[in-house]
């Protein structure tokens, strides 16, 4: 029997400090190397540049907006990525977004309806690494933190994910992205979906 191949959509998720970006460069690069089509995009850039169109000035004010503003971006933003078509398209985003609401789940039933994701990877490091990695982070303006915070998000995180698992039946990967060991990390990803 023949299978057509099917495009893998890999969401990426890591609360900030985890090295995520830095992880999914390395990814892509590898990828890249080894001739595969692969686009990565980041979800809360998409809903920016929608949000730019109303008026909205800093990415950083995305997660201040209220709920029903967050659910329509994350909408508009889903349907641009499931328009995508490369061979792997991963999905670089959160869990979760720390609104004055309360956590608001970054990938709501709507929107994972919508992209369809094949495979969940969740990134952690230790909570000291995550700490020491947000304070050198200058170009961002994030809230206070302090380690039981950060402790706090990374079982918010994987609660949400596992969530995520469930409504889709995707199976998810966890990643420890330890100082120092990005290869490694990459490497786990990149057997983890498949590739």
């Amino acid at each position: 029997m023949l299978y057509l191949a099917e495009n893998k959509k890999v969401v990426m998720i890591g609360i900030p400090g985890v090295g995520k970006t830095t992880l999914l460069t390395k990814i892509v690069e590898i990828l890249k190397n080894n001739g595969k089509n692969v686009h990565m995009i980041s979800f809360g850039t998409l809903m920016f540049e929608v949000a730019k169109a109303n008026g909205l000035t800093d990415r950083d004010e995305l997660r201040k907006l209220p709920v029903s503003e967050q659910q329509r971006l994350q909408k508009v933003a889903a349907e641009r990525i499931a328009a995508y078509n490369e061979e792997i398209v991963i999905i670089d985003t959160h869990a979760f977004i720390n609104s004055p609401e309360g956590y608001y789940p970054g990938l709501p039933e709507h929107v994972l309806k919508i992209i369809k994701p094949t495979n969940f990877v969740s990134v952690s490091a230790k909570p000291e690494e995550i700490y020491n990695r947000r304070m050198k982070d200058d170009t961002r303006n994030r809230d206070k933190i302090t380690l039981p915070n950060i402790k706090k998000e990374l079982d918010v995180q994987s609660g949400m994910i596992s969530a995520c698992a469930v409504l889709t039946g995707a199976p998810v990967r966890y990643v420890l992205n330890g100082e120092g060991k990005i290869d490694e990390a990459a490497s786990k990803v990149i057997s983890a979906i498949g590739l």
